[in-house]
């Protein structure tokens, strides 16, 4: 097929890397503009336009799609077969939609109609599920609302995390686009509407969302910390003062009262909801360096007792 390739971030090197390998033409890539980030502000080059130059294809990245006369005659001028979205970040305008024959294929993180939205893969982890996978699409002007073509269900490990499934989705993805494309060149995959009744939500995530409540059992808030990596993470407060915690586990203590620590040794323990609790293994001080919790422990002499959260 003649192709259109948009995308960002590097969950969709892999899809661009497997149709390329499947003997498609890709004629053009679109994806977001270089930005500055890091305390250096030094420019990023999103991965995928790595990838394409690497591979001689030439790159676009438009401020604007919807308007834009330039980019709409020239992807006329393409006349691709479909144009395929995987993680581009921005809203595909009417016009391209309609555009190939095959229509925009997106490849979404999750088995569709569940979890659409903006961080399928992050809320699938920090709900609990234990299995999710990866869905093939084709667009419409609705949020992840358009017909099902493939679709390839993957367990999640108990200890796994946000930044684990994106590596492995990425790559089961790659494998299930390729096979999309295959099947509607062949006649041998059609467009399935999905069951909106069933829709479940996955927003895009705030700092917010990554506040540990001890409210939750320690399982529902150890399943957040796994789906909130690398960001938001987990964290709480501290004698008034941030505290993230970058790694922790479920617990057997059963009598630590919710959001008090318990110190036990050089181990530090937080009681969570229904007699659960936490330990945290890896701590941080907002502006202060990563530690341990037995380092931790000895540089701010916490008693067991004291509360986190306030």
């Amino acid at each position: 097929m003649r192709l259109v390739f948009c995308g960002t971030p590097a969950f969709a090197v892999p899809v661009l890397e497997a149709v390329l390998a499947a003997g498609h033409e890709v004629a053009l890539v679109l994806t977001q503009p270089d930005r500055a980030a890091g305390r250096g502000l030094e420019t990023h080059i999103p991965p995928v336009k790595q990838t394409a130059l690497a591979h001689n294809i030439e790159v676009i990245q438009p401020d604007k799609i919807k308007n834009n006369l330039d980019l709409r005659a020239q992807l006329e001028s393409i006349a691709p077969d479909a144009i395929l979205v995987v993680a581009y970040g921005r809203i595909i305008p009417q016009w391209m939609l309609d555009l190939p024959r095959f229509g925009n294929i997106n490849l979404h993180g999750s088995l569709l109609p569940k979890y659409r939205g903006a961080a399928p893969i992050q809320w699938a982890i920090a709900n609990g599920e234990q299995v999710t996978g990866v869905t093939t699409m084709v667009l419409e002007a609705g949020l992840d609302t358009g017909p099902m073509l493939l679709a390839k269900s993957v367990p999640i490990g108990e200890e796994e995390t946000a930044e684990d499934l994106f590596a492995s989705l990425s790559s089961i993805g790659a494998e299930l686009m390729v096979e999309t494309l295959a099947g509607l060149e062949a006649g041998t995959v059609a467009p399935i509407a999905q069951d909106h009744s069933l829709a479940t939500l996955a927003p895009i995530l705030t700092r917010e969302d990554g506040l540990i409540s001890f409210a939750r059992t320690a399982k529902e808030n150890y399943d957040r910390w796994r789906g909130f990596q690398p960001w938001p993470g987990a964290h709480t407060l501290l004698r008034g003062k941030k505290l993230i915690v970058h790694r922790m586990k479920i617990a057997n203590h059963k009598s630590i009262p919710a959001g008090e620590l318990l110190v036990d040794a050089q181990s530090l323990f937080v009681g969570c909801a229904q007699a659960t609790s936490l330990e945290l293994i890896e701590v941080q001080t907002e502006g202060k360096k990563r530690m341990i919790a037995s380092d931790f422990l000895r540089g701010h002499q916490l008693r067991t007792g004291e509360r986190l959260g306030q």
